[in-house]
């Protein structure tokens, strides 16, 4: 009965027998979630050692005692020891967390200190660790006597990025800017913003608005605005169409070969394009020939003085300039006269447009008009207009 029980006891040790470290053969691999950090971004370590799931049963921890401490550390500045749990009570995987809380810094230029670095914590989620730029986060895990683990990910400064999500935006469009720094994640706990300029060729004082972090730590913000037909003020931008808009941030946090104290500023574009199509954005009408009082004649005499007239009427809600041409051609096809108006519409607005003109001989003519946008682009904004006309 005694051999019996003594046997008992000893199946019983056998089965709930909790391993213990392998000191032969450490095995205990440390993670972080990412392989580069910001200045002031949050880490996630992960040590995966299941010779310390010492009780199967219940949650355990490593890195606390002074005997087999764990460090977390950055250049003079440490925790130690600093504790991880386990994510579940038999997975043998220890995790935690650390916030890194930078250096003093002025990240947005107006000349007050962004950052509140310190350096506390025993963990497993409490610690924050004060780093300086260019420094890297050293892990190490002392598994057993004399045998330490280690694993270093480096901290640097990004540069920054800003976009609009589109190439060009019509004028009823939600203009979307996005700018993608993670160095300007501050607090990876809650959602930061920063400041965006933006202006257009129509106003280049602009505006300035705030852009949101998209999550805690995405270390991406977005902002909206909407585009003004008159004036700009709070969240809309006075541009017209064939504008660009331009928006920019100014990047306090540049990587090497930049100092501190350096700063850029970081820009994009885009185009205000047009709802309406250009060629019928200024509707013409037909061409008529007029007496200098502005009477219409249909005998047609050489040498006679005449007017050349025609209306045109701006189709759009915002100024369009202009360029009328007068074209006469004789009955050999051959160009004998070209001349223009220049001049800006107002939205909506009607204009008469008239040439003098002398025919010199008794011949076939053809007079055509055409309205473009500039000299430079020759872009056609009205359908050209023509008539024949039979000079006596």
């Amino acid at each position: 009965m005694y051999e019996f029980f003594l046997g008992f006891i000893l199946i019983l040790g056998l089965v709930y027998a909790e391993p213990v470290p392998d000191y032969q053969k450490p095995y205990a691999p440390i993670f972080t979630d990412k392989s580069v950090y910001s200045w002031t971004d949050k880490i996630i370590i992960s040590i995966n050692a299941p010779s310390w799931n010492s009780n199967s049963n219940q949650i355990d921890s490593i890195g606390e005692s002074e005997s087999h401490p764990i460090k977390i550390s950055s250049g003079e500045n440490f925790l130690k020891p600093y504790r991880l749990t386990e994510t579940s009570s038999s997975s043998g995987i220890f995790s935690g967390e650390i916030i890194l809380t930078g250096f003093l810094h002025d990240v947005n230029g107006d000349g007050t200190f962004d950052t509140n670095p310190k350096t506390t914590g025993n963990g497993p989620t409490n610690g924050f660790l004060e780093i300086e730029n260019g420094d890297s986060i050293t892990i190490s895990f002392e598994f057993a006597d004399g045998v330490v683990l280690t694993e270093s990910v480096p901290i640097n400064w990004n540069m920054g990025v800003i976009q609009f999500t589109k190439n060009i935006f019509l004028m009823g469009d939600s203009v979307e800017i996005r700018v993608i720094d993670s160095d300007l994640n501050l607090n990876p706990e809650i959602i930061d913003s920063i400041s965006i300029d933006l202006f257009s060729d129509s106003d280049i004082g602009g505006i300035q608005v705030t852009a949101t972090e998209t999550s805690e730590r995405s270390g991406n913000f977005i902002a909206n605005i909407s585009l003004s037909e008159n004036i700009s003020s709070g969240n809309r931008l006075y541009a017209v169409p064939g504008d660009n808009i331009f928006a920019k941030y100014n990047d306090h946090t540049l990587p090497k070969p930049f100092s501190k104290s350096d700063n850029q500023y970081v820009e994009t574009s885009a185009m205000i394009g047009y709802s309406i199509s250009p060629i019928n954005r200024i509707q013409t009408s037909p061409i008529f020939l007029s007496d200098s009082f502005g009477n219409p004649i249909t005998d047609i005499l050489s040498e006679i003085q005449m007017q050349i007239n025609g209306t045109i009427e701006n189709q759009l809600n915002f100024d369009q300039e202009f360029i009328y041409f007068f074209q006469i051609k004789n009955s050999d096809n051959s160009v004998i006269s070209l001349s223009w108006i220049q001049g800006k519409l107002s939205p909506n607005q009607i204009l008469d447009v008239s040439h003098s003109w002398i025919p010199e001989n008794s011949q076939n003519y053809i007079l055509e008009t055409y309205v473009w946008n500039s000299l430079n682009e020759l872009v056609p904004l009205s359908t050209p207009q023509l008539i024949s006309v039979i000079v006596d």
